[in-house]
């Protein structure tokens, strides 16, 4: 079990392979990619819509169309692609899904959320989308379960 949905998880896993296949200029359809992050075709289509119209990837339409990223997209942090699926409130919502939560009126694990929270989203700050390519492509990394 991850801490992301699974919509993001499958964001995340699915822009990391474009921007694997963006590195040597090609394009990613949706089928390939769908096998190659084990998602489902269907919902993966429909978060990917989402994402480009985000502007975080790009896509082109027709026989030779598939998603890409630039290379600003590439250098924008795996933050945006956490917030631009499960919104900002992952960076600041409570731990236990309390409403009123805060430094005033803290949940049990407030404290020790905020901290884990902070670095969480420090680490996603710090890292790029296509940090991963060359360990992707050597096989460090991997996509698939």
């Amino acid at each position: 079990m991850g801490i992301f949905s699974k919509t993001c998880e499958y964001a995340v896993r699915a822009v990391f392979f474009i921007a694997q296949r963006t590195a040597d200029g090609s394009r990613a359809g949706i089928k390939e990619i769908a096998v190659n992050i084990d998602s489902p075709e269907h919902f993966l289509a429909k978060i990917l819509q989402d994402l480009s119209k985000r502007g975080i990837i790009q896509s082109v339409k027709g026989p030779n169309g598939g998603f890409y990223l630039d290379a600003q997209s590439l250098a924008r942090p795996l933050s945006d692609v956490i917030e631009a699926v499960e919104g900002g409130g992952i960076f600041r919502d409570c731990g236990l899904g309390l409403k009123e939560c805060s430094s005033k009126n803290p949940c049990p694990l407030h404290h020790d959320f905020l901290d884990v929270r902070n670095r969480l989203q420090n680490m996603l700050e710090s890292i790029t989308i296509g940090q991963f390519n060359e360990d992707l492509n050597l096989g460090f990394v991997v996509l698939k379960k």
